[in-house]
């Protein structure tokens, strides 16, 4: 029986202008959403997804942007088919929040900082709803322990600074179903989650969509987030719809060359590979740059550049011979909390406690465990960025943690860190060349700005920048380039020994998937040691040679990378591991099969 259809987008098109040009953002795409249906949209960052889901909501700032074509045609319950394109703001203010809701990607941004959780769910129920302050309060914490939040009435009454990032994206879905609305549009809710509290969002999500029969638009660039929620898949590039079909068509039979290259992109857990491949190993264009059919498949590819088991077992061989660079012995790193009126501590937390491993020459050591497990503290306190409260970090033979401050900073060349935010850890006043070279400065490394020019330009062309970004601001890069600027601004003092701080976590899976193939190239180049950080397991499975994972401070469990994927010894390993959504047929089919019996249920 066909399904009750609530949107409809026909031949859409947004632009943007600017003074130079005008920018089809979106142009020309057509798509419907049923009652009950999720659609997953799909892209890589610039591909028009968000600016899709902004114009449905009519929330495209104009100017600059504008929409010039086409209909949204929302079926409304009470009023009927309604073009949004031509309503006017009161009454499009009307639906908002209303009957179409949205969550948006970053949920820190989203909410007030100055108003309390509470208070900002009750502020759309009193707008939308007839009914008093109490019964709007007792909506929200209603709503609250409908999005399963920990002690409702506490959250009711915190700020958005005072919970996690997995408690504000419920907050987010609490306010977006205050008013039990036909469409949610989600746009990016899971991106820098843990694995675990997105599988939580994700089941939520499609609880709540069966209670309430509404129609969902998820805007990802996770395919494998799109396999486990999707009933239907829209693949955009460049503004256009390159490919649409059921997500099991589009899974097990991809068409366009684009589709292929983003479901190659993530890393696989079933198998190790040499590198990933990119959306540029599909998309082949000629002299006149016309795009040219791909005919390879994702399979195609992949097989070429497995890594098999003797190949594997050979490098390790070779790489546990040597000494270890860096010994970690019974390291503690402790935050006070609940100072009395003299200032004592009461009490700590305990983010490292008792850590000890070894790190070895040219050896990727995988850090992995949910957000708090001490991973990043871990990281920090290795670089005594973070002084520690007790143990050892031995590099080389020294001990790090006796070493004075200007010991401290000569050490500081041979160990680099690559922050997880590129934005925040460059300063927008200075531009990247400068960026790049003031650490060769303080360390006097070359005899004059003249050679460390030349040496930045170098770097910059070594991961793929070229010699005009000197002169530009970070402001001026996507994230993606950010984040290859600071692994330049990290190799500009050669070090021999480099931390990843969840460097990929906010990157596009194509854009991902060219950093880490640059970041085990330049490995393979400049003989480095990686600490590799992240809570994405399938990540840190492509990247390490070993594994440590972490849990509320201490090592949970450690060893071989592919040992502890296929058999994991601990049950929050297991938990961890359960969690990752695998994009697999067997795992799209059984979603499809569940989805049936509920429906005729």
């Amino acid at each position: 029986m066909a399904k009750e259809t609530l949107l409809e987008i026909k031949n859409l098109v947004t632009e943007f202008r600017t003074e130079d040009e005008t920018v089809k953002a979106v142009n020309d795409i057509s798509f419907t959403l049923s009652k009950g249906e999720t659609i997953g949209i799909v892209g890589e960052s610039g591909s028009g997804k968000s600016v899709t889901s902004l114009s449905v909501m009519r929330l495209i700032p104009n100017p600059p942007g504008k929409i010039t074509g086409g209909e949204i045609i929302y079926h409304s319950k009470t009023k009927g088919p309604l073009d949004l394109v031509t309503l006017s703001e009161k009454e499009m203010r009307a639906l908002r929040g209303n009957e179409i809701a949205m969550i948006f990607q970053e949920p820190m941004t989203s909410l007030n900082p100055v108003y309390t959780c509470g208070d900002q769910v009750m502020e759309a129920i009193l707008l939308h709803q007839k009914c008093s302050t109490k019964e709007a309060k007792e909506k929200t914490i209603a709503l609250f322990n409908e999005v399963q939040l920990p002690r409702p009435e506490a959250i009711f009454d915190s700020y958005p600074h005072q919970i996690s990032g997995g408690q504000k994206q419920r907050v987010m879905i609490a306010m977006a179903m205050s008013c039990q609305p036909n469409i949610l549009i989600a746009d990016e809710p899971t991106t820098a989650l843990d694995v675990t509290v997105q599988a939580t969002i994700l089941d939520l999500m499609l609880k709540l969509q069966r209670e309430h029969e509404m129609g969902i638009m998820f805007i990802t660039h996770d395919l494998g987030v799109i396999a486990e929620l999707a009933d239907k898949v829209v693949v955009m590039y460049k503004g256009k719809i390159v490919e649409q079909g059921t997500v099991l068509e589009i899974f097990s039979n991809p068409q366009h060359p684009y589709t292929k290259g983003l479901l190659a992109c993530r890393p696989p857990l079933n198998k190790r590979l040499h590198w990933l491949p990119t959306v540029a190993d599909f998309m082949k264009t000629n002299d006149s740059g016309e795009m040219i059919e791909s005919s390879q498949s994702v399979a195609d590819v992949t097989e070429k550049l497995v890594v098999t088991k003797q190949e594997r077992e050979e490098a390790h061989k070779k790489l546990y011979a040597k000494e270890p660079i860096l010994q970690i012995k019974n390291l503690k790193t402790y935050f006070p909390i609940k100072k009395g009126i003299f200032g004592k501590a009461k009490d700590h937390v305990r983010a490292v406690d008792d850590v000890s491993f070894d790190v070895y020459p040219g050896e990727t050591l995988g850090l992995v465990g949910e957000s708090g497990c001490g991973k990043t503290t871990l990281g920090r306190t290795v670089l005594r960025l973070i002084e520690p409260t007790g143990g050892e970090v031995i590099f080389n033979g020294k001990n790090i943690t006796t070493l004075g401050t200007k010991e401290m900073r000569d050490l500081r060349k041979d160990i680099q860190i690559i922050f997880q935010d590129p934005y925040s850890s460059l300063n927008p006043r200075i531009t990247i060349g400068q960026a790049i070279m003031e650490p060769m400065q303080v360390h006097g490394i070359l005899e004059n700005d003249k050679a460390r020019k030349e040496r930045v330009i170098e770097l910059l062309q070594r991961v793929n920048m070229n010699e005009s970004h000197f002169y530009r601001y970070p402001h001026e890069f996507s994230g993606g380039q950010r984040q290859r600027i600071c692994i330049a601004r990290a190799l500009a003092l050669r070090p021999k020994f480099i931390i990843c701080d969840e460097s990929v976590s906010a990157l596009d899976v194509s854009v991902q998937a060219q950093v880490l193939n640059l970041l085990n190239e330049l490995k393979r180049e400049f003989d480095f040691t990686y600490i590799f950080i992240s809570h994405d397991l399938s990540v840190v499975k492509f990247m390490s040679d070993r594994m440590v994972v972490m849990n509320k401070g201490k090592v949970e469990e450690m060893g071989d990378a592919d040992s502890i994927y296929t058999n994991p010894q601990s049950e929050y390993t297991k938990k961890l591991i359960g969690a990752i959504p695998k994009g697999q047929l067997e795992d799209i089919k059984a979603s499809i099969e569940k989805k049936k019996q509920f429906h005729t249920a």
